[in-house]
């Protein structure tokens, strides 16, 4: 695929809540047909089976990835070459891995190189520039915030999206997903305006829990002031 198809276009993470009500294949399926439904260029889908449904029914780009939770690392996002090639088979164009400095497994590189063997684009999920910097050396063709804010290095109060970092890598020149606490549409076209050469949006539209909590929050605290 040419992934300029997603330059300046949203792709949509339908990930739903693990175990949650909507954690079903037909559920995440119907999801997908949906923001494609909606104007979405491309989609974010969790799981081999997953990908290999939505991937039946849809012609946009999926970036696929599988989650872990590992004894031994922090590193949850795509850990193994095997997953790599079970979710190139599955039919995801773009596979999407941790690229982060973490203790992992596999190293980064050999991920890399199982993404380009299998034909797939490859996007690197990081958590500081340098981590951007060293996964756009290794040749991943998109860097993404995924983890910005969500590694014990950078993690923070922050609510917002990590602009900062989107315009710091796009002064580089790469080319950058930005994925994050984008809660609005807002917040999305700010990241355009930052850099970003696509943004990748998921708790703000698939996830109807967050969503809810959101909402009972900010109710809940206007009620606090006003009683």
């Amino acid at each position: 695929m040419d992934v300029e198809v997603l330059s300046r276009k949203l792709i949509v993470s339908c990930q739903p809540v693990t175990d949650g009500p909507m954690d079903r294949v037909d559920t995440i399926v119907a999801m997908a047909l949906a923001a494609v439904a909606g104007g979405a260029a491309g989609l974010r889908i969790e799981g081999v089976e997953n990908v290999h449904a939505v991937s039946a029914v849809v012609d946009v780009p999926i970036v696929g990835i599988v989650k872990r939770d590992l004894p031994d690392s922090a590193v949850r996002i795509t850990p193994y070459v095997a997953d790599v090639k079970a979710l190139a088979d599955a039919g995801a164009q773009i596979i999407a891995v941790d690229a982060t400095a973490r203790t992992r497994p596999v190293p980064v590189a050999a991920l890399l190189d199982a993404v380009h063997a299998a034909g797939a684009i490859a996007m690197a999920d990081c958590a500081t520039e340098a981590d951007g910097i060293a996964a756009a050396k290794l040749g991943f063709e998109i860097v993404a915030t995924t983890l910005s804010g969500y590694t014990q290095e950078t993690e923070t109060n922050q609510t917002e999206p990590d602009y900062a970092l989107m315009s710091a890598w796009r002064s580089r020149g790469f080319r950058v997903v930005a994925e994050g606490r984008l809660k609005t549409a807002q917040d999305a076209a700010r990241a355009l305006e930052a850099g970003a050469f696509a943004v990748t949006v998921g708790s703000a539209i698939t996830r109807v829990e967050h969503i809810t909590g959101w909402f009972v929050d900010a109710m809940s605290a206007t009620a606090e002031t006003q009683s």
